[in-house]
């Protein structure tokens, strides 16, 4: 009987040597004449660990990591095939490795266990149970169960999925023939940001299954998932499942026999961080340039082509067929407050052990930092981190027990956003990092609106100034001023958050603005285009 081995065929672990590790390994079984399958699934997202080799073992799957291609003779000859545990870089039983066991895992229940194209290995783990509930109820009751699970986008503004559902669903639309759409938000542009990309290269017909139960909740027989170019590997996963999807007969005009129809395609990105934002996103889905829309009208009731429009990003729509299939009250019982069920926090930056921990909503920052992450890799103090991408706020230890919730968090003046966290050591120069979100802004801008577009080039220039030690305190008052003008006037979040990374660095590291730095700052590569 041949050995069962896994190798994550993910980004993270094809960019760490996966793919070569596989061919590596096949080819020293095939010399030896060991009969092997390997299988390559996606990632547990336990990145530090990659590439990550796991093997099938009557007790249960274990671990090896992370594996380099001049280990792989060793640990052959140490029994690797037969999980034996002499070896340095074995794990023990994966599911006993304490960042994976303590983790409460809804979303992420099947990554890195399936064949992310594996139909078969997808319904066995539970999938397209809740498509097929969802089937023999009426469109209304799905939604009322969306609502009653307290799904709510995994965003910045986190709104709740059922009412934006309800929304869509009650929608006219316009013309004599309304055609209603779901539109997946697979933009992921946030830095230390990675939980759709993992979902989509680990565990894509969730996401599939997902929309089409949205699709019959509002009525919608069209979808998109709108992805960024800048993953290859997630559209190649994507585009291979959905094919499968539709040969099997959960895409087509007669979903699940059902009668009705779901159609649902890929469409790329042209790699502009601004189409992360739900109107821009649609505008480019549209074939024009990825500008922000005015609102109102809302999406929901005109967005593509001017028709009712779901857009909910990878992470709302991939928790539907676990409330589907398990009931709204299994979901709704994991959380606190208004933030129920569990959240994918995304580990990155200088933190010793990287990758996504999926927990319900309630413990603490230091807690993600500290117990899952292990601290800094450099060794140092951790200084900073910063909640929500690029835009969200700098929060400094004394801000580490705020609970990981929405409303903790607004309270604290803080996002949680997407759950992306990136930490930074006590060398990190806060005001450059200031400095970094306005350039962020200055090139990322779509230009649509004035203080986004000439507030963020003032902004560099201004810290520029500021760490140059030229009028300093009258610099410092105005770059405040520049803040408010951006946060009260700018059309969409991106210039009306940029300055929460600013005003957190100049609150709670004010030391940092105090040095002098005389060095010539380039010139943003963002500022002839928008000044």
């Amino acid at each position: 009987m041949a050995a069962k081995v896994f190798i994550p065929r993910d980004t993270t672990a094809q960019a760490l040597g996966a793919n070569q590790l596989a061919e590596q390994l096949a080819f020293e079984a095939c010399q030896r004449q060991i009969p092997l399958e390997i299988v390559r699934n996606g990632s547990r997202g336990m990145f530090w660990l990659e590439p990550l080799v796991e093997v099938e073992t009557a007790k249960g799957r274990v671990a090896y990591g992370p594996v380099t291609l001049s280990a792989i003779p060793e640990l052959l000859d140490q029994g690797l095939l037969e999980g034996r545990k002499e070896h340095p870089l074995c794990l023990g039983l994966t599911e006993e490795i304490p960042y994976l066991k303590n983790q409460q895992r809804l979303t992420f229940a099947r990554a890195g266990i399936i064949d992310p194209v594996s139909l078969a290995d997808y319904r066995q783990h539970g999938g397209f149970i809740g498509f097929e509930k969802a089937l023999k109820l009426s469109g209304q009751e799905i939604v009322d169960l969306v609502k009653k699970s307290g799904i709510r986008g995994r965003g910045g503004a986190a709104f709740p999925a059922g009412v934006k559902w309800q929304t869509v669903r009650d929608a006219q639309g316009k013309g004599p023939r309304v055609q209603k759409y779901v539109v997946c938000n697979a933009d992921e542009g946030d830095s230390g940001s990675f939980a759709d990309r993992l979902v989509m290269e680990a565990d894509p017909f969730m996401l599939i299954e997902g929309m089409a139960i949205t699709g019959l909740a509002v009525g919608a027989t069209q979808g998109y998932i709108y992805l960024r170019s800048e993953y290859p590997v997630a559209a190649k996963i994507l585009d291979e499942a959905i094919d499968i999807a539709y040969a099997n007969g959960y895409l087509g005009t007669n979903i699940g026999g059902s009668g009705k129809a779901f159609e649902l395609e890929v469409r790329l990105g042209a790699e502009a961080y601004i189409c992360g934002e739900e109107t821009s996103l649609l505008e480019s889905l549209e074939g024009k340039r990825g500008l922000v829309r005015a609102k109102p009208p809302l999406p929901a009731i005109e967005g593509l082509f001017g028709q009712p429009t779901v857009v909910n990003n990878v992470l709302t729509l991939a928790a539907v067929p676990y409330v589907l299939a398990e009931g709204a009250e299994a979901y709704a019982g994991k959380g606190m407050g208004r933030s129920r069920g569990t959240m994918p926090f995304q580990l990155a930056g200088n933190i010793k052990q990287g990758g996504l921990v999926e927990l319900a909503f309630g413990p603490t920052l230091r807690t993600l930092l500290f117990d899952y992450g292990g601290g800094s890799l450099s060794g140092r103090p951790i200084r900073a981190v910063q909640v929500g991408g690029p835009l969200g706020t700098y929060l400094p230890e004394k801000q580490w027990d705020t609970p990981l919730d929405y409303e903790a968090f607004a309270e604290a003046g803080a996002v949680l956003g997407h759950g992306g966290v990136v930490a930074f050591d006590d060398s990190v120069d806060m005001a450059e990092q200031a400095r970094f979100a306005m350039e962020f802004c200055a090139v990322e801008s779509c230009g649509k609106c004035t203080p986004c577009r000439i507030g963020s080039v003032r902004g560099v220039e201004v810290i520029d100034k500021v760490r140059a030690d030229q009028n300093r305190d009258a610099n410092l008052i105005l770059l405040q001023d520049l803040c408010d003008t951006m946060r009260d006037g700018s059309m969409c979040a991106m210039g009306g958050m940029t300055p929460n990374p600013v005003v957190s660095a100049l609150q709670h590291f004010a030391e940092d603005f105090q040095r002098s730095n005389s060095t010539n700052q380039p010139t943003i590569s963002g500022e002839s285009r928008h000044a």
